[in-house]
C-alpha cells in the first residue's frame, strides 16, 4: 500500500489539498498552508488577476518551492468555459494539472456530470492530468476513471456546507470499483471528517471553508493535517469489527480457574 498520493506523473507525501480561498487575508492564508503540512494547492483561474504585477495578489504568498499549484475551473458553468480556462492556466501558469468543476445548478453547486465527462474527454486529449470533481456516483467515477482522469474527486457534501460525508456507503463503492485515487472533495467541516474520509480509505481529502471559515484557520489548518494522518494510518492499520454485543479485553480462555 503506498504511502504517498501519486497524481499523474507527480508524488506527494501529503494526501492533505488545500483552496486558497475565503481566508481573511492572504497572510493568514499562508501560514494556514504551512501549518496543514500541504504540497498541492487550489487557485480559482477566473477569480484571481494573472495580470496582477503588484506584488500584493494572490500568488505572491504561495512559495513555488513549497506547493505546486493546482488550477481550478471554479465558476465554470459549460464544458466550453472549462476547456478555454484550463488552456488558460497551462498558458499562465505552466502547468498541465488541474482541478475540472463544471457546475450544473448555481445554488447547490452540483456538477452537470454530461458536460463534466466532455470537458474532461477534451482535456485529456489535449494533454492534461484532469481532477474531477464530480458527485459521490460511481457510474459517473468509472466513466471519468475511463477517459484518463488522473483521479476522481467524489464530493463529501455540497461545497462550503460543511455537513461531513453525507453517504459513506456512496464512497465505499467508488473506492471498491475504482483504481485511480479517490480524493473526497467539498463538505469536509472539521477534522473528525477529514478522518472519516481517510478512514474510509480515500487517497486524499480536498478542503477549502473548512479551514478558511474556521474561527482559528491556522489552528484548524494543523488539526486537518493531524486528522488526516491519523485517519490513513488508522486505515492502513486496519480497524477491528463491529459486533452487537462486548468482547471482553482480557477474555477469560485458557485461565485455570481456582476450585
Amino acid at each position: 500500500m503506498s504511502r504517498q498520493l501519486i497524481l499523474g506523473n507527480k508524488t506527494y507525501t501529503s494526501r492533505l489539498i488545500l483552496g486558497t480561498g475565503k481566508y481573511p487575508d492572504f497572510k493568514t492564508m499562508a501560514k494556514a498552508l504551512e501549518a496543514s503540512g500541504t504540497q498541492l494547492v487550489t487557485v480559482a483561474i477566473r477569480r484571481i488577476n494573472l495580470n496582477d504585477r503588484s506584488g500584493q495578489s494572490l500568488l505572491d504568498y504561495i512559495d513555488r518551492k513549497k506547493y505546486d499549484l493546482l488550477p481550478n475551473t471554479a465558476g465554470c458553468y459549460t464544458a466550453k468555459d472549462a476547456i478555454l480556462t484550463c488552456e488558460l492556466a497551462r498558458e499562465a501558469l505552466r502547468t498541465t494539472i488541474v482541478k475540472l468543476e463544471v457546475i450544473g445548478d448555481e445554488k447547490t453547486l452540483f456538477p452537470d456530470n454530461e458536460a463534466l465527462l466532455e470537458a474532461a474527454r477534451e482535456l485529456v486529449k489535449s494533454g492534461f492530468t484532469v481532477l474531477p470533481y464530480t458527485n459521490d456516483d460511481v457510474v459517473v467515477c468509472k466513466k471519468l476513471e475511463d477517459i484518463g482522469c488522473a483521479a476522481v474527486m467524489p464530493l463529501g457534501a455540497p461545497i462550503g456546507s460543511g455537513l461531513g460525508i453525507r453517504n459513506p456507503y456512496n464512497i465505499k463503492i467508488i473506492l471498491e470499483q475504482i483504481k485511480i485515487p479517490v480524493i473526497v472533495d467539498a463538505g469536509v467541516g472539521t477534522a473528525s471528517d477529514a478522518a472519516i474520509a481517510m478512514e474510509l480509505g480515500c487517497d486524499g481529502v480536498l478542503m477549502n471553508t473548512g479551514i478558511a471559515g474556521a474561527d482559528d484557520a491556522i489552528k484548524m489548518a494543523e488539526a486537518m493535517r493531524m486528522a488526516v494522518e491519523a485517519g490513513r494510518l488508522a486505515f492502513e492499520a486496519g480497524r477491528i469489527g463491529k459486533k452487537l454485543y462486548a468482547t471482553a479485553s482480557s477474555p477469560l480462555e485458557g485461565i485455570i480457574r481456582a476450585t
